[in-house]
């Protein structure tokens, strides 16, 4: 019996990329759920119904790609499946039950979310690195890639279009260029 929280063996497991991957685990990094997402990014890139003893393999995964060998509760902060990298952030959850004689005990469960990265952001935290861009700026620039006009960046970070425009400026001293466009080039031009 699969104990997983997505699609029957021998289905066709749907993902959307824009959806993180989540496992839960025990203590052991045994699997207890996951989605159809981590179970996608997890077994890449084999079908999951060719694999036996799915959630055993699983773990086994978890253990020796996800967990860090010296704190077995403990994750990688970024994992690699075929091409794609993937932020791996973790979670305790320890949730209290009864067992019947009145007292608790907690199961300390973990949570693991995979994220797909996107290219853009890492460009843009390398580059802000490299100017020394603050988290606003870094907001604003974040903003300005989409294409929002100083209007739309000041309604979505909720400050007005003269301090957009002010965090912009800043931005361009930092970079050495004199125009929005100029900071887009620079952006882009970092990951050449």
């Amino acid at each position: 019996m699969e104990r997983g929280l997505c699609a029957k063996r021998g289905t066709k497991v749907h993902t959307d990329p824009a959806r993180p991957g989540l496992i839960v685990t025990d203590a052991s990094l045994a699997v207890i759920a996951y989605n159809g997402e981590a179970l996608q990014i997890l077994t890449y890139p084999a079908q999951p119904s060719e694999i036996r003893h799915l959630d055993s393999w699983l773990s086994n995964k978890i253990r020796s790609d996800l967990s860090r060998r010296q704190s077995p509760s403990r994750f990688v902060e970024e994992f690699r499946s075929a091409r794609r990298k993937y932020l791996c952030r973790s979670f305790s959850l320890d949730l209290k039950a009864s067992n019947g004689n009145g007292s608790s005990t907690g199961n300390g469960w973990q949570i693991v979310m995979l994220e797909r990265t996107r290219t853009d952001t890492v460009k843009l935290t390398q580059v802000s690195e490299r100017f020394g861009l603050t988290a606003r700026e870094q907001e604003t620039v974040r903003h300005l890639l989409k294409g929002f006009t100083s209007k739309e960046i000041a309604q979505r970070m909720a400050i007005s279009p003269n301090t957009v425009k002010a965090f912009l400026r800043l931005v361009m001293v930092k970079m050495n260029v004199s125009t929005r466009s100029g900071i887009i080039g620079q952006i882009v031009g970092s990951g050449s």
